[in-house]
């Protein structure tokens, strides 16, 4: 992934100071409402607009629901890894997979691929939701 350096706007900062204090991830509504509840004036385009900007420059990382909708957060580590998602609270955890990168490579390596990227979250229900 290339990262792109962005600009640092009143709205992008409020947009990023919700996301440091996040320990899930979030919609851009959740987000917005968030940023509602701190007397923050941003409009919804705006927060959608900065949260894309912030993914590109690889601030924060971003996984679809079940739904289909786009969640955000900013995540605890820079290197490559994967996440654990509770599809109760929301609640995620950060993991490395050594041999899914093994076997990332070694199949793309039996159909002539080179350069493998993936991404992966898994989804289930964490001890404190039951």
């Amino acid at each position: 992934m290339t990262e792109t350096p962005i600009r640092t706007t009143r709205q992008r900062r409020a947009v990023a100071a919700v996301m440091d204090d996040l320990d899930r991830f979030a919609s851009a509504r959740e987000i917005h409402d968030a940023l509602r509840d701190r007397g923050e004036s941003v409009g919804l385009s705006t927060v959608y607009r900065n949260l894309q900007a912030l993914a590109d420059a690889a601030e924060v990382d971003q996984l679809r629901n079940d739904e289909g909708e786009v969640l955000y957060r900013r995540c605890i580590t820079d290197n490559h890894h994967h996440h654990l998602v509770c599809r109760e609270c929301g609640r995620t955890v950060e993991v490395q997979g050594p041999a899914l990168e093994r076997w990332v490579e070694q199949v793309g390596a039996e159909h002539g691929f080179r350069q493998m990227a993936h991404t992966l979250e898994l989804f289930g229900t964490c001890d404190q939701c039951g």
